[in-house]
């Protein structure tokens, strides 16, 4: 054998650069599907399914298309790690070389320079064209930076791919629409929302669902509502979906959430995404086209496209700059350990029990209940970061570390002091029932920080002004907050923050709220 492709479970781009290259008399490709890759961190029972039944498809597809696949099915060998299952493939197929597109993990890319070191292989490691910002384009916007802002890089990507351009301006004179879209649903709610696009499981996403329940029972989550796109012509199905039903409401209601509605306008595009299964800039192309034909509003196009080349690529970015720092990075000296309700959604707290029990019912959340929902009660909380992070990663669907960490530890819970958001995000229970009707049916009181109905968000909140005041009070973009927080008579201050340790002395024995 010449060349051994290994194909890692999010690099399954039909499209992939060294497929073209393989010779079906000499090269092979290999994939795995290892137990151990579900359990490093927990993952959620409809992500471990999304991605096997997403490789399996593609397997399929390419020993239907005369390639040698090898490939390790769930069960075959159960006490293998990703590096012991190639090590030993190697050993036994004796490939000239591995080949492999840069790993969407550190730890994975550790993991299979092992393998290859003991089997005495080669590995070539290739940079993956999926992204729009090679890693080195990324480094040389980077270098001699203070600050590595978002905003900055996403205009000069902008520029440099003509996206969203009249020449050398941005399309409706201004680079950023956030301003109009941050918009609730207000009393009357969302109205008749149009239903996604969905994808049942066919006869091979069963068969992997059947496998997972076998070999992996003790999983978190449910895989009953499974309904994902698991092919590359399901996921532009998908986009097809999004753009004709729900993009031109997208810019408006992004941030706005509603009791029992988990997907509103939102794509359903990230995983199919990161597992690549559909190529950023067809997405980007297709929303750009619809506000140029007049059917969808710039706002709206605007702010969906910062998310894939803004957002996105500038996360991937950060990810490899910063290296393996990430894990290590506690900068507000955060030590409490997760709630319990992380894992089961058994709270008073409605905002909670909505974000999470989706979440374990679907695998989703989008940006605003992960963020200012289970993110924001994190980092009020003062939950360690690699306690969060591993969450994150194992329990949604489009989680790879490279896009999770930096969200995580950077803009989530600020743990990285500043390298990535200038400011953290906190707010009160206030922000929550301005932006959802989630207030309405929880015990608490989103305005009230101390008696039997304080919102724990609220109690937190000024919790953590206190507690973060040297950090934070002549900080240029959070100092307003702490000065509200000056006004308060310290009897208050000193009762709000005895009932703040009472919230993390509870959580912390595993009791509920």
């Amino acid at each position: 054998m010449r060349t051994l492709l290994v194909v890692l479970g999010d690099q399954l781009d039909p499209q992939h650069p060294i497929l073209a290259q393989l010779d079906p008399q000499q090269d092979a490709l290999w994939m795995a599907e290892v137990a151990a890759e579900s359990r490093h961190v927990a993952s959620h029972m409809a992500r471990t399914t999304l991605f096997l039944a997403a490789m399996r498809h593609f397997a399929h597809e390419r020993q239907e298309g005369g390639l040698t696949v090898h490939y390790r099915r769930l069960g075959q060998h159960p006490e293998s790690t990703l590096d012991t299952a190639l090590q030993a493939d190697l050993e036994r197929l004796q490939p000239r070389q591995v080949q492999v597109l840069q790993p969407g993990e550190h730890r994975v890319r550790s993991l299979l320079e092992t393998a290859c070191h003991t089997a005495a292989t080669p590995l070539r490691i290739h940079e993956d064209p999926h992204f729009l910002v090679p890693l080195a384009t990324f480094s040389n916007w980077a270098r001699g930076r203070r600050q590595l802002r978002m905003e900055y890089f996403y205009r000069e990507q902008r520029l440099r791919l003509d996206i969203l351009m009249e020449g050398d301006e941005p399309a409706g004179g201004q680079w950023n629409f956030d301003a109009n879209n941050r918009s609730h649903f207000g009393r009357q709610g969302p109205g008749l929302l149009p239903e996604p696009l969905r994808f049942p499981p066919d006869a091979i996403t069963r068969e992997c669902q059947q496998d997972i329940r076998h070999h992996l029972p003790d999983l978190p989550g449910e895989d009953a509502a499974f309904d994902w796109p698991v092919t590359p012509q399901q996921a532009r199905a998908a986009l097809d979906d999004f753009i004709t039903q729900r993009l031109p409401h997208f810019g408006t209601y992004q941030d706005a959430m509603w009791t029992d509605q988990p997907w509103l306008y939102h794509a359903r595009l990230s995983a199919a995404l990161n597992l690549h299964l559909i190529h950023p800039r067809e997405v980007i192309t297709a929303a750009e086209q619809a506000w140029r034909d007049g059917d969808a509003p710039l706002a709206a196009t605007e702010g969906f496209i910062r998310q894939i080349l803004g957002w996105r690529e500038y996360v991937r970015g950060l990810y490899y700059h910063f290296g393996t720092d990430w894990h290590e990075w506690n900068t507000l000296d955060a030590g409490e350990p997760l709630p319990a309700l992380y894992w089961d959604a058994n709270t008073s707290m409605q905002c909670l029990h909505q974000a999470v029990g989706q979440t374990l019912r679907l695998g989703y959340a989008h940006h605003i209940q992960r963020l200012m929902v289970t993110g924001l009660f994190a980092q009020l909380l003062g939950v360690r970061p690699e306690a969060i992070h591993a969450w994150y990663l194992g329990i949604y669907v489009d989680a790879v570390e490279w896009v999770e960490l930096p969200n995580v530890i950077g803009m989530s819970q600020y743990a990285d002091g500043g390298r990535m958001a200038s400011k953290p995000y906190v707010a009160s229970g206030r922000y929550i029932q301005r932006m959802s009707n989630y207030c309405q049916h929880c015990a608490f009181d989103p305005g009230a920080a101390v008696g039997e109905k304080a919102c724990p968000f609220t109690t937190l909140y000024w919790d953590f002004l206190a507690r973060h005041r040297d950090r934070f009070a002549r900080h240029p973009r959070t100092a307003l907050q702490w000065k509200h927080l000056e006004k308060m008579a310290p009897e208050r201050l000193l009762a709000i923050r005895e009932r703040a340790g009472a919230l993390r002395k509870t959580l912390a024995a595993g009791d509920r709220i």
